[in-house]
Protein backbone atom coordinates (compact mmCIF):
# COMPACT_ATOMS: atom_id res chain seq x y z
CA UNK A 1 0.00 0.00 0.00
CA UNK A 2 1.17 3.45 -0.80
CA UNK A 3 1.96 5.93 1.96
CA UNK A 4 -0.51 8.32 0.33
CA UNK A 5 -3.35 5.88 1.07
CA UNK A 6 -2.28 5.67 4.71
CA UNK A 7 -2.25 9.46 4.97
CA UNK A 8 -5.66 9.74 3.27
CA UNK A 9 -7.23 7.17 5.60
CA UNK A 10 -5.79 8.88 8.69
CA UNK A 11 -7.00 12.27 7.44
CA UNK A 12 -10.50 10.83 6.97
CA UNK A 13 -10.52 9.23 10.42
CA UNK A 14 -9.29 12.44 12.04
CA UNK A 15 -11.89 14.48 10.18
CA UNK A 16 -14.72 12.11 11.18
CA UNK A 17 -13.69 12.18 14.84
CA UNK A 18 -13.85 15.96 14.83
CA UNK A 19 -16.98 16.29 12.67
CA UNK A 20 -19.31 13.78 14.33
CA UNK A 21 -19.79 15.73 17.60
CA UNK A 22 -20.68 18.88 15.64
CA UNK A 23 -23.34 17.05 13.64
CA UNK A 24 -24.82 15.21 16.63
CA UNK A 25 -24.92 18.12 19.08
CA UNK A 26 -26.46 20.99 17.13
CA UNK A 27 -28.28 22.51 20.11
CA UNK A 28 -26.63 23.85 23.22
CA UNK A 29 -26.05 21.15 25.84
CA UNK A 30 -28.20 22.03 28.84
CA UNK A 31 -27.36 19.14 31.16
CA UNK A 32 -25.03 20.47 33.85
CA UNK A 33 -23.66 16.96 34.50
CA UNK A 34 -22.83 16.34 30.84
CA UNK A 35 -21.31 19.80 30.43
CA UNK A 36 -19.06 19.31 33.45
CA UNK A 37 -18.14 15.84 32.14
CA UNK A 38 -17.11 17.32 28.78
CA UNK A 39 -15.18 20.10 30.53
CA UNK A 40 -12.80 17.62 32.21
CA UNK A 41 -12.18 15.30 29.24
CA UNK A 42 -9.16 17.23 27.83
CA UNK A 43 -7.45 17.20 31.23
CA UNK A 44 -8.10 13.49 31.71
CA UNK A 45 -6.80 12.59 28.25
CA UNK A 46 -3.72 14.77 28.65
CA UNK A 47 -2.99 13.17 32.03
CA UNK A 48 -3.49 9.68 30.66
CA UNK A 49 -0.94 10.37 27.91
CA UNK A 50 1.56 12.32 30.02
CA UNK A 51 1.83 10.44 33.31
CA UNK A 52 3.07 7.12 31.84
CA UNK A 53 5.54 9.00 29.65
CA UNK A 54 6.91 10.79 32.70
CA UNK A 55 7.61 7.60 34.63
CA UNK A 56 9.12 5.70 31.69
CA UNK A 57 11.22 8.57 30.36
CA UNK A 58 14.33 8.11 32.48
CA UNK A 59 14.45 4.34 32.63
CA UNK A 60 14.47 4.46 36.46
CA UNK A 61 11.33 5.00 38.49
CA UNK A 62 13.18 6.76 41.31
CA UNK A 63 14.71 9.47 39.12
CA UNK A 64 11.38 9.99 37.37
CA UNK A 65 9.57 10.29 40.71
CA UNK A 66 12.07 12.85 42.01
CA UNK A 67 11.74 14.92 38.85
CA UNK A 68 7.95 14.73 39.06
CA UNK A 69 7.90 15.82 42.70
CA UNK A 70 10.16 18.78 41.92
CA UNK A 71 8.01 19.74 38.92
CA UNK A 72 4.75 19.53 40.89
CA UNK A 73 6.21 21.54 43.78
CA UNK A 74 7.50 24.30 41.53
CA UNK A 75 4.28 24.39 39.51
CA UNK A 76 2.32 24.68 42.75
CA UNK A 77 4.24 27.87 43.52
CA UNK A 78 3.41 29.26 40.03
CA UNK A 79 6.95 29.19 38.69
CA UNK A 80 7.41 29.73 34.93
CA UNK A 81 7.23 26.64 32.73
CA UNK A 82 10.88 26.85 31.69
CA UNK A 83 11.97 26.92 35.34
CA UNK A 84 9.78 23.92 36.16
CA UNK A 85 11.06 21.93 33.18
CA UNK A 86 14.72 22.72 33.77
CA UNK A 87 14.56 22.10 37.52
CA UNK A 88 12.72 18.78 37.09
CA UNK A 89 15.24 17.66 34.48
CA UNK A 90 18.16 18.71 36.70
CA UNK A 91 16.66 16.93 39.71
CA UNK A 92 16.21 13.72 37.73
CA UNK A 93 19.74 13.98 36.34
CA UNK A 94 21.30 14.61 39.76
CA UNK A 95 19.32 11.77 41.28
CA UNK A 96 20.57 9.50 38.51
CA UNK A 97 24.16 10.49 39.31
CA UNK A 98 23.66 9.82 43.02
CA UNK A 99 22.00 6.45 42.50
Amino acid sequence: MSIAIYIAVMALVTYLIRMIPFTMFRKKIKSQFFRSFLYYIPYAVLSAMTIPAIFYSTGDIVTAAVGTVVAVALAYFNMPLIVVALAASAAALLTGFII
